[in-house]
């Protein structure tokens, strides 16, 4: 699938910039969100929903903080909302938001289930309003690294290709991620990046097998989450844990004409947490090379492409001008949320799963590779 790379627009070319209102100022928040809106010209960030104004106007000295999220969806002056709440509450305030002619970002998992995920995309359709997820790992080094390599056939026929995001965090954390209730655990917390990449890659899997587990001590919810996608002889590994102090590769790709290794993660996370920001001089620059290997014994170092998370924000934004296509739409939210849930099914039953989408649904990945 070849990603929407909307132009670069200086603050000129938008009359008026669109008004956000971010929900939620915790680490999604705080971290990714706000930082990257407020760099993409033509987005202004003006509100931010939290019970702690103080923490954000720490940062953002700037903006109105309300406690409220119903004061957002009855400001008419506000144009998008972005949803960067708990989980559980990402549908109900999704569909609060587009009912009142809002443009919505929701922050992944789009939702907790296909039946809420399809209502969403039934509610923005019929509101006409930009509904969008928040996968802004399509835009990291690693994964155009890997994207531009398979893309140019160096590999051939990739018949194994292997996704890992692996953190070393043996002390669990007074935190909602991690303890029990509706939308916790890792499959909630990483899975949906890991299929997102996958399906972009390669579209819709014929079946899902998978396993979760519970490994650290004291953890109430799956800290361990390994999903294994069929198509057809291709088999597509996504995997996270939280007990990995090193030693596994970002992404290991293998194909009929090589193979290919990316060591390290992106690092637009860490930077952001540091305080760089897009537009300064380090923003996505990854110094860790792609390694591939030709199958004669030749081995080639490929520089990571530089990564941009708020390309993901300079394309919502053209989408709601109408200037260009949504990034990510809500039938591609759907499929991923498909494999979440049929992955999340065969750890329950112990057998592989196919993913349960109509003809319609299916379409949402036509132009993927295969």
């Amino acid at each position: 699938m070849r990603l929407p790379v909307p132009p670069e627009l200086s603050m000129t070319d938008v009359s008026a910039p669109l008004r956000v209102a971010l929900i939620g100022y915790g680490f999604a928040g705080k971290t990714f969100h706000a930082p990257l809106i407020r760099s993409v010209p033509g987005l202004a960030l003006d509100t931010v929903v939290s019970r702690d104004a103080g923490k954000v106007h720490a940062d953002l000295p700037d903006v109105d903080v309300i406690a409220d999220a119903a004061d957002v969806f009855a400001d008419p002056e506000l144009d998008v909302v972005v949803i960067a709440s708990p989980n559980d509450t990402h549908a109900p305030l999704a569909r609060a938001a587009l009912e009142a002619g809002k443009h919505v970002v929701v922050d992944k998992p789009f939702a907790l289930d296909l039946a809420q995920a399809r209502e969403l995309a039934a509610v923005a359709a019929r509101q006409s309003r930009v509904l969008s997820v928040f996968q802004n790992r399509r835009w990291d080094s690693d994964f155009l690294g890997v994207r531009q390599v398979m893309s140019q056939g160096a590999l051939g026929e990739v018949t194994h290709f292997e996704s890992h995001i692996d953190r070393f965090r043996p002390q669990v954390r007074a935190r909602w991620r991690e303890q029990a209730g509706a939308g916790s655990g890792l499959w909630f917390d990483l899975g949906p990046h890991l299929v997102d990449q996958a399906l972009c890659l390669f579209g819709l899997p014929d079946r899902v097998w998978a396993s979760l587990a519970t490994q650290r001590e004291g953890a109430e919810v799956t800290d361990w989450a390994h999903a294994v996608l069929e198509y057809g002889a291709r088999r597509v590994i996504l995997h996270a844990g939280m007990l990995v102090a090193g030693g596994s590769a970002r992404f290991t790709v293998h194909g009929t004409q090589g193979s290919l290794v990316k060591a390290s993660i992106d690092p637009q996370e860490a930077q952001l947490i540091a305080g760089v920001r897009p537009g300064d001089a380090e923003w996505g620059d990854d110094p860790d090379d792609l390694v591939l290997h030709d199958g004669h014994g030749q081995v080639t170092r490929v520089p990571a492409p530089r990564g941009d998370q708020s390309r993901y924000y300079a394309a919502f934004r053209d989408a709601v001008l109408g200037r260009g296509a949504n990034p990510v739409t809500p039938r591609q939210a759907i499929t991923v949320m498909a494999v979440i849930e049929a992955a999340f099914a065969s750890a329950a039953q112990g057998r592989a799963v196919a993913l349960e989408l109509d003809a319609g649904e299916r379409s949402a990945w036509q132009s993927a590779s295969n």
